[in-house]
């Protein structure tokens, strides 16, 4: 076996350069770059192959390890998982720093591969800087506070286990039920030590992504639950999406008569002028949605894990007679609900029920109600889209401004926290598949710059816009300097309404008094955040990173702000001071939380047991 001296960071980057990927029959490159941060820890090992000539892997530096690997995180999204990003840094705090987001696109199925630095395995330098040193562990690191939020861990303490490393890493990035982050911790010394590693490791290698096919059972156990059905519902979840089965579903339901509420990670995939489309489902969801929900005796949930706010902390579904079956290829995620548990591909199985014999005929009792609620709900985002606010400027009109009017259809919009993405679930127009790019699967402040980032990165030709209040930008922003550094336009539009309002508005709404959510200086008199409001100037702050920033207080100065940022060739940030409170709220939702059950407070005891009486409600399994 013919054998080439490397480092072990020079192998890894030759293997990395040649992983592909074959989706359909399409043959795809799998890694485009590297983000990171070049740390002590990582500078003169992988950072030197990094840096060499010969590589042909883009560096791209980050500025905050969260942020580029948020940037990596979206890149990967917004290319349907079919292409990623590695994140690297140094040990102790840069590789600490990337924990969140190693969390995050693990909550949301996202494949992200990501290296941090580690201390020696040799021992000899010992506690070298940055490390920490565990007296009853002295082989617990930083780098193992990944273990809890990856789908794969490890660690290289020799060259030549980099091949099995990277292998197991890449079997689990690369498989549509089990992918997430990855981590591969890389200890400093071992970055530089050379071995011969066989050129066929480093040979090219093609990931093959198979379809997972129903079976006849499984196809006919669906078929058969659907015939029984009068009101069958269907949950579009990021699956969908990711399976490429928009085409599916959309035919699936228009043959049959039944209605879909949108998940955030499946919102878009299918358009929101579709006859059978009633927006988001859920805590964030329609009054579209959640009205059909409730009466659903069939809920048929593709390719979505079901988390609290998709089916109101189990609440939504209040039909005794409701029965549920999960279409997924992650098992973990079908057996949920108590649903009959379809383990297959959403596309293929969807194909197969909708060319099913035993169904020639079928329509569900749905009736014109579909039509009824979708033009209800239509009126109502309407008129938010068109309020007018006393104060100025309105969160919800701010939404319909971009979306109605002033964006291009196919422009991507990016968010992730706040009260912004129960906003845009509820009343975002998808006119273009593949534009709504939210991250809500762990709801992480600050993922909106950086995201955006990426997005721009995996769509060059397309304007990127992040859409994100003033307590995420807060949070982090720093990537804003990366587009900068790299001259890729992004409009980021900040809605500021001085404070963390959605987080209020649930205080509010289990009668607690206001307090720690609204940005408010400290009263001299009683010591509490209760003081006049702070105010910030963000586009100064965009001016101050490179970027261009505007501002606007009411709804012609936002619409010239846009339009300008549209105009521009680099980065924009649009201070957009939006009046509190002016988002949109429930529709026939509810969300379970942990309400005091004792307290001073009369209205907090009211609240708890309110919430008593619809925990009563819910299912239970």
């Amino acid at each position: 076996m013919s054998t080439i001296r490397l480092t072990m960071s020079q192998a890894l980057l030759r293997f990395l350069d040649n992983q592909y990927i074959e989706v359909d029959g399409e043959e795809i490159k799998y890694v485009s770059g590297v983000f990171g941060i070049f740390g002590h820890g990582i500078v003169v090992g992988l950072g030197e192959a990094l840096a060499a000539a010969g590589n042909k892997l883009p560096f791209y530096q980050g500025k905050n390890e969260q942020g580029a690997a948020h940037a990596a995180m979206g890149y990967a999204k917004q290319n349907d998982r079919k292409r990623i990003m590695a994140v690297t840094s140094s040990i102790g705090p840069g590789a600490l720093n990337m924990v969140t987001a190693a969390g995050t696109a693990t909550a949301n199925r996202i494949p992200v591969l990501f290296l941090p630095g580690d201390a020696y395995a040799c021992r000899q330098p010992d506690p070298v800087l940055q490390q920490i040193e565990l007296p009853h562990d002295y082989t617990n690191t930083a780098s193992d506070a990944f273990r809890a939020v990856s789908k794969y861990w490890d660690r290289v303490n020799r060259p030549e286990q980099l091949m099995t490393a990277m292998l197991n890493a890449f079997r689990v990035l690369t498989d549509p039920a089990e992918t997430g982050a990855v981590t591969v911790a890389l200890p400093q010394d071992v970055q530089g030590e050379a071995w011969d590693y066989p050129e066929e490791f480093l040979a090219k290698r093609v990931h093959h992504i198979e379809r997972r096919i129903p079976t006849a059972g499984q196809t006919a156990r669906l078929v058969e639950a659907l015939a029984k059905a009068k009101k069958p519902y269907v949950i579009l979840g990021g699956g969908v999406r990711y399976s490429g089965a928009g085409r599916e579903l959309k035919a699936f339901c228009s043959k049959f008569h039944i209605p879909f509420g949108e998940t955030q990670a499946g919102k878009g995939t299918v358009l929101w002028d579709d006859p059978y489309n009633l927006s988001g489902i859920g805590t964030t969801g329609s009054l579209a949605a959640n009205k059909l929900a409730k009466q659903a005796d069939l809920v048929i949930a593709v390719g979505t894990r079901l988390g609290d706010f998709t089916t109101c902390s189990k609440w939504l579904f209040q039909n005794p007679s409701c029965r549920f079956v999960a279409v997924n290829v992650a098992s973990f995620d079908a057996y949920k609900m108590n649903a009959e548990p379809i383990v297959a591909d959403a596309k293929l199985t969807l194909a197969a029920v909708t060319r099913a014999p035993s169904l020639r005929g079928y329509k569900s009792s749905w009736g014109d109600a579909i039509a009824k609620a979708r033009e209800e709900w239509k009126k109502e985002v309407d008129r938010l889209y068109s309020a007018e606010d006393p104060a100025g400027l309105s969160q919800a009109r701010a939404l319909g401004e971009l979306n109605d009017v002033l964006l291009p259809k196919n422009a991507i919009a990016v968010s992730g926290s706040g009260s912004i993405p129960s906003d845009m679930q509820r009343v975002w127009r998808t006119r273009v598949a593949g534009t709504y790019h939210m991250e809500y699967g762990f709801s992480c402040m600050g993922y909106e710059v950086a995201a955006a980032l990426g997005a721009k990165l995996a769509a060059p030709d397309r304007e990127v816009v992040a859409i994100v209040g003033d307590g995420a930008y807060t949070m982090l922003h720093t990537e804003l300097l990366t587009a900068v550094q790299e001259g890729k336009k992004i409009i980021v539009v900040v809605l500021d309404n001085a404070g963390f309002h959605c987080i209020d508005n649930l205080q509010g709404s289990q009668g607690i008094v206001h307090y720690g959510n609204e940005w408010r200086t400290r009263d001299g008199a009683t010591g509490r955040l209760d003081g006049p409001s702070v105010v910030v100037d963000f586009a100064k702050n965009a001016e101050s990173w490179g970027a261009v920033g505007l501002r606007a207080r009411t709804v012609d100065e936002f619409r010239r702000a846009v339009r300008r940022a549209l105009k521009e060739k680099g980065p924009v940030v649009i201070d957009a001071k939006v009046s509190p409170k002016s988002m949109t709220y429930g529709y026939e939702s509810w969300w379970r939380v942990g309400t005091a059950e004792v307290s001073a407070n009369p209205a907090v005891v009211k609240a708890a047991a309110e919430n008593k009486i619809e925990i009563a409600k819910t299912r239970k399994f």
